[in-house]
């Protein structure tokens, strides 16, 4: 079948890999062959490798009224109405992405996102006023637009876990605490494309509030602390290697004292960077060093993202003020400031960057 009438496939193909991302569903309903050629996992990396994907960074960021007193907004009780929204880090563009299926009233708080392919997956968090804990699956495709149900996480209710992906098809989730706030060995994949979730092998330590990437074809796990230390957090890390499905020996002070690895991502080389005491930090060759400064107007950090030599923090200068984001040249370490309109000003409580 030909995709476009008179022309070979392959001109007909570099065509089609130059259109906007947010037209793929579009495209797709043209006809059944442009359908079945953008869902294809080769057109994901035609684009790629014609330089042409884009990064996209989603967030689970709290609604905002622009018209509303800052002041009024800083002191209200109410619960934060959290949705998710994207942007475009080289335009600037920021979009609200379709309520999660079943959530009109907002993503459950501390969900994770994490993104695999063109894909978006969130999963578990709770409900913001019962603080029911909830292990549902929700996957979004860039590719049709649409939302569809994943299979539950399995082994019980799980809350402050890791997460990470290796942005192919695979997520991965460790640690946390079951309902009785007990902390938790325990590792599980999921396979998106088959929907189906795997049990792996327990991690060493227990690891509640634990921070998860995905580093050098291995899952680390980093930080948390056990049932018994309750909130007093560990220094050391463990490794998952994919290739041989076993947990790598616990590498102790991984982290320097009172480093928190909340922010702790992968740059997609030898390095990882997080943000500390007003600074972004480095580590290469398992030694951190200040990599520069970080500015004024984010210093109190909410998420910090990485891709192709660049580093997202969006954060504020003071708590409860309005978000703003910083996009920093990891090779020049130089900072642009990224415009983030008041409607997107809102706090940001976790998120992902995906290549589509």
């Amino acid at each position: 079948m030909e995709l476009l009438p008179g022309l070979p496939n392959h001109v007909a193909l570099d065509c089609l890999i130059r259109m906007p991302f947010d037209q793929f569903s579009v495209a797709s309903s043209v006809c059944r062959g442009w359908k079945a050629e953008i869902e294809l996992p080769g057109f994901r990396r035609h684009r790629k490798s014609a330089g042409l994907a884009r990064s996209v960074v989603a967030v689970a960021q709290a609604r905002v009224d622009p018209t509303r007193n800052p002041t009024a907004a800083k002191l209200s009780s109410a619960p934060l109405f959290y949705r998710l929204a994207i942007c475009e880090p080289e335009t600037g563009y920021w979009s609200e992405l379709p309520p999660v299926p079943g959530f009109p009233d907002g993503l459950p708080i501390f969900c994770h996102l994490v993104g695999v392919g063109s894909e978006l997956v969130v999963i578990g968090g709770c409900d913001k006023v019962s603080w029911h804990v909830s292990n549902s699956v929700f996957v979004f495709s860039f590719v049709s637009f649409t939302w569809r149900c994943g299979a539950d996480m399995p082994g019980g209710k799980r809350l402050f876990f890791g997460s990470a992906s290796d942005s192919d098809r695979t997520v991965f989730v460790a640690g946390g605490h079951d309902e009785d706030k007990n902390a938790l060995r325990s590792a599980l994949s999921y396979d998106v494309a088959e929907d189906a979730w795997v049990p792996l092998p327990d991690m060493a330590r227990e690891r509640d509030e634990c921070k998860g990437i995905f580093h050098r074809g291995k899952f680390h796990v980093i930080g948390g602390y056990s049932t018994e230390m309750q909130g007093r957090f560990e220094q050391d890390a463990e490794a998952f290697d994919v290739a041989t499905r076993q947990w790598n020996q616990v590498q102790d002070d991984f982290l320097e004292a009172a480093m928190c690895p909340r922010t702790c991502v992968d740059g997609g080389d030898a390095r990882l960077f997080l943000c500390r005491n007003d600074s972004v930090m480095v580590c290469k060759d398992a030694k951190w060093q200040v990599l520069a400064g970080v500015p004024a107007e984010v210093r109190n950090v909410a998420y910090v993202t990485a891709w192709q030599d660049k580093l997202l923090v969006i954060g504020s200068g003071k708590f409860g003020e309005p978000h703003k984001g910083y996009v920093m040249d990891l090779k020049k370490s130089t900072w642009t400031k990224l415009e983030l309109p008041p409607e997107y000003s809102g706090h940001v409580q976790s998120g992902c960057c995906l290549e589509i």
